[in-house]
């Protein structure tokens, strides 16, 4: 008998027998449960300012933890600089400019954009949210019941005492923190030193301004002292392994050229994710992510497809070492209306692309203010795309004070801060990130960069035409007609 015939006869006898005896429930092996989903999201915090990256001054510990025991990353960027699109862009995995109304500040998020948290509580995950979620905006007109990041709650103890036991949870925690206004002299009062300040190029270095950052400092520790109280419940519940847990922000710091603009200071995130037993510790990763990755991350983790609509990646297989993951070389940011500070409610559309090397940025309406009009329109006040502050009355008082020069570079920049803030901008900016890291000395029209010019123009263009970028095609505003739900906040006109 040839040993094809005993294998197939075999398998015949087995087929013809019918399946073996059934293996008890409880001997079979225990399915792998499933994590709980932890996002803390700052509101305005910026890299690095964080103990982990090397920051001299703010204390971080319980985010330098999530870091140690996880991954920390140096090349996070949020879709959008502003608040509501990029929660939006977070919750939903997919870029601003795909989710129409939900691309501007205080606008609204159509329901009929897939986005996590609900695509989790249809999985029978118990879904919630403390403070700020997404927003600010309306989401009854986007067809929500509540805020599309979760069921409120006083509290994340509250929520975790909710959960039934052996039920995966997903919570939203969105401080307010560091978000304006300030109480003022905070930072200094705590027992921070001024003098040690790491005072960024683009903002000029006087006591009002280290003042003005600790004060900022202050509340990013405040943040981390919530964190810490969290990880405290999980840990006593003995939860803290068994979830996903990834600490960042939705833009950057409320200053003068940070939060509402393309720039590094306006786009780059802190960002440290960690999975006991999951996620290998103890690692830095420097590749290019965005946060629209963090949605299809979450879906993965818990098991559940990917709807294809979603712009991001998930980040698990980079996370764990298993699976393919396709690093990024660059990495796409965006902006379209921020606060309604201009005539008409206009915004100030970009698109930028942000290489290791390079930072490229296309401004569609260079004749606009990009800070918002020198005049108080309908809220916030002049220049309104920046929250008053202490340091944007410097800017405004001080208009001739000049930049220090690019930290490493030769040549000394001739531009004002007030100009670096506020002043209107070219079509076109292009940044030398070793020898201009705070980016102030744009270098589009030098003719030693045009090869770089142009092959980061294609690279924006290819990425835009392939999101369906309405702008790629059909320049038209449409964002500029969305509604606005925003109230008026008047401010000193200075």
């Amino acid at each position: 008998m040839s040993f094809s015939f005993f294998t197939t006869t075999c398998l015949l006898l087995l087929l013809a027998l019918g399946p073996g005896p059934e293996i008890p429930a409880e001997k079979r092996a225990p399915k792998a449960p499933l994590p709980n989903i932890l996002l803390v999201i700052a509101d305005d915090w910026s890299f690095p300012h964080a103990g982990i990256y090397g920051d001299p001054v703010v204390k971080t510990p319980h985010f330098d933890r999530i870091a140690r025991e996880g991954v920390l990353f140096t090349n996070a960027y949020c879709a959008t600089p502003s608040c509501t699109p990029s929660r939006a862009a977070l919750l939903t995995g997919q870029y601003p400019h795909r989710l129409q109304e939900g691309a501007s500040l205080h606008g609204f998020l159509p329901r009929k954009f897939p986005n996590y948290t609900s695509l989790l509580d249809s999985a029978g995950y118990v879904v919630g949210m403390e403070r700020k979620g997404w927003g600010p905006g309306n989401h009854e007109a986007g067809g929500y019941a509540h805020n599309p990041a979760g069921k409120a709650y006083p509290s994340f103890r509250e929520f975790f005492a909710s959960v039934p036991a052996g039920n995966p949870f997903c919570f939203w925690f969105g401080s307010q923190d560091p978000h304006r206004a300030y109480e003022k002299g905070t930072g200094e009062k705590s027992g921070m030193d001024p003098a040690k300040v790491r005072v960024p190029g683009w903002l000029p270095d006087t006591p009002e301004v280290r003042r003005d950052i600790l004060d900022y400092y202050f509340e990013i520790e405040r943040l981390d002292r919530d964190l810490g109280d969290m990880l405290q419940i999980l840990e006593n519940a003995g939860q803290l392994d068994n979830t996903l847990i990834v600490v960042t922000s939705d833009n950057g710091m409320p200053f003068p050229r940070a939060k509402a603009n393309l720039y590094d200071s306006g786009t780059q995130m802190p960002l440290a994710i960690r999975w006991k037993g999951k996620i290998p510790g103890k690692r830095v990763v420097d590749t290019f992510v965005s946060l629209v990755d963090l949605a299809p991350t979450f879906l993965e983790a818990a098991g559940q497809r990917v709807p294809k609509d979603m712009s991001g990646a998930s980040l698990l297989p980079l996370l764990t070492g298993k699976g393919k993951y396709e690093e990024r070389k660059m990495v796409f940011t965006e902006r379209e209306r921020h606060a309604y500070v201009r005539k008409d409610n206009l915004g100030y559309p970009s698109r930028a692309v942000r290489t290791e090397d390079f930072l490229y940025i296309r401004n569609f309406r260079p004749d606009r203010w990009p800070g918002g009009d020198p005049e108080h329109v309908f809220s916030v006040g002049t220049f309104g795309d920046t929250d008053a502050s202490p340091t944007k009355e410097v800017v405004l008082h001080n208009r001739n004070l000049r930049p220090n020069p690019p930290e490493g570079g030769n040549e000394t920049p001739t531009r004002s801060f007030f100009e670096l803030a506020y002043g209107k901008r070219p079509a076109t900016e292009l940044y030398d990130l070793a020898a201009d890291p705070f980016q102030l000395n744009n270098l589009a029209q030098d003719p030693k960069y045009s090869k770089k010019l142009k092959e980061l123009d294609r690279a924006l263009t290819g990425w835009m035409t392939q999101t369906d970028d309405p702008r790629a095609t059909s320049d038209d505003d449409r964002w500029d007609q969305y509604p606005y739900y925003g109230s008026p906040v008047p401010a000193p006109v200075r």
